[in-house]
């Protein structure tokens, strides 16, 4: 691929697990301040059941559903990460095939 290529810009919805409201509002309120995402939604009482170092755990957790595009992925990842209680956040990009054309400049436009 040569250098004048240009790659594009594909919206994505982006899922992160949180321990608990507090941390899903404050990572949705940084996520949005900063640009990296135009719309955090905190989704509460989820109920995850996983295999940690050899045991399996269950917890009770929130989701982030996260939108973004692939132009912003990395340092959304980053920043993630740098905020993010867990060693080792769930970060999960999934690309936006369709949606409402209004609604998808709306999103783009909302981003740094």
């Amino acid at each position: 691929m040569s250098s004048s290529t240009k790659t594009e810009n594909l919206p994505l919805s982006v899922f992160c697990s949180c321990p608990d409201a507090a941390c899903a509002l404050r990572l949705a309120l940084r996520l949005v301040e900063e640009k990296l995402a135009a719309c955090v939604q905190t989704l509460a009482n989820m109920h995850s059941v996983y295999r940690w170092e050899n045991k399996i755990e269950q917890t009770e957790e929130c989701m982030l559903l996260i939108k973004t595009d692939s132009l912003h992925f990395e340092t959304l990842r980053k920043r993630i990460c740098s905020l993010h209680p867990y060693s080792v956040p769930e970060i999960i990009a999934h690309p936006i095939l369709h949606a409402e054309p209004k609604y998808l400049q709306w999103m783009l436009a909302q981003l740094g």
